[in-house]
């Protein structure tokens, strides 16, 4: 197989930390998603690829073997191990890499055929010496979907069926779901090959807000108004929160902007039953308006008395 700069696929630089390719990679999964880009070819070649890119350069241990050996790196212990009996035959420092029994160098150009032998190494494994490819089991291809919910949807634990390659799967969003997270759905992927196990589904979330809160984290912020009486005596008011309304005290001489935390109030945890982040609430002090004469009056004479 000829060298396949990942990197490049990716859009990031060789020093780019793990979070920078999941970040560049969920970009682009989004992107070049075969669902929004229903019967373009080119958008599910690169969708192949960048998926193809991810698989290397997220996991560490295969990253540093492609940094090292390139187009090699599946057969990075093969050749330790020749360099090995090498130095032991040849004494330290002689020889170097044989790479002759790996394939020629490429010219730096792939083609889609590239692609497909890649996922079968990967997904099987390689095969020993004299053992027919036709007998070994590979892994089934993992899918990548993605599935669109509201705010209001991943509050709670759900049931929710979605199509995969023309075929119904029912399966079990726990409550906290974040947007862009990934979940692993094991076995639901692409069938395996020669009696291999298949490949997972892999789904990424979006979530839109539907809702009056702002979400950050588990945590979730929202704006109260209070009248001027309210804020200057204290009293009490009603607050909504995602689970209905709740009665809330004001103290006297609020200010406009204050914040108060209600805490257990705000989003459900994910995949911890009971556990849920607090609620923000930030007083807004309504100016009265329209004022009777008498109500003047009155300010008037507060007026005077500050």
């Amino acid at each position: 197989m000829a060298y396949i700069d990942y990197y490049k696929i990716l859009g990031v630089d060789k020093n780019a930390s793990e979070s920078d390719i999941k970040k560049a990679y969920r970009k682009l999964a989004r992107k070049y998603h075969p669902d929004l880009n229903p019967g373009d070819k080119e958008a599910e070649k690169k969708f192949k690829e960048i998926n193809e890119a991810n698989e290397v350069l997220s996991n560490p241990e295969n990253r540093k073997k492609y940094d090292k050996y390139g187009e090699h790196w599946q057969h990075a212990d093969e050749i330790e191990k020749q360099r090995a009996q090498q130095q032991a035959y040849s004494g330290a420092g002689a020889g170097g890499y044989d790479f002759s029994g790996f394939g020629g160098f490429g010219g730096g150009g792939y083609d889609e055929s590239d692609f497909s032998d890649f996922f079968q190494s990967m997904f099987g494994g390689g095969y020993a010496r004299g053992e027919s490819r036709r007998n070994i089991k590979y892994k089934g291809q993992d899918i990548q979907a993605q599935l669109h919910l509201n705010l209001r949807d991943v509050y709670t634990t759900q049931k929710h069926t979605i199509n995969v390659n023309g075929k119904k799967i029912r399966i079990t969003i726990p409550a906290g779901v974040k947007d862009g997270q990934t979940i692993r759905v094991k076995g639901l992927g692409g069938p395996g090959i020669n009696g291999g196990p298949n490949g997972d589904l892999y789904i990424t979330f979006a979530i839109d807000n539907d809702t009056k809160f702002k979400r950050v984290g588990d945590d979730l912020y929202t704006k109260a108004d209070i009248d001027l009486y309210t804020a200057v005596l204290g009293g009490e008011t009603m607050v909504d929160t995602m689970n209905g309304k709740v009665k809330l005290k004001v103290k006297p001489g609020t200010q406009c902007g204050t914040k108060v935390r209600l805490k257990g109030k705000g989003f459900p945890v994910y995949k911890q039953e009971g556990k849920y982040g607090d609620l923000y609430v930030t007083f807004n002090v309504k100016i009265p308006t329209n004022l009777t004469e008498k109500q003047k009056e009155l300010f008037e004479q507060l007026a005077k008395l500050k």
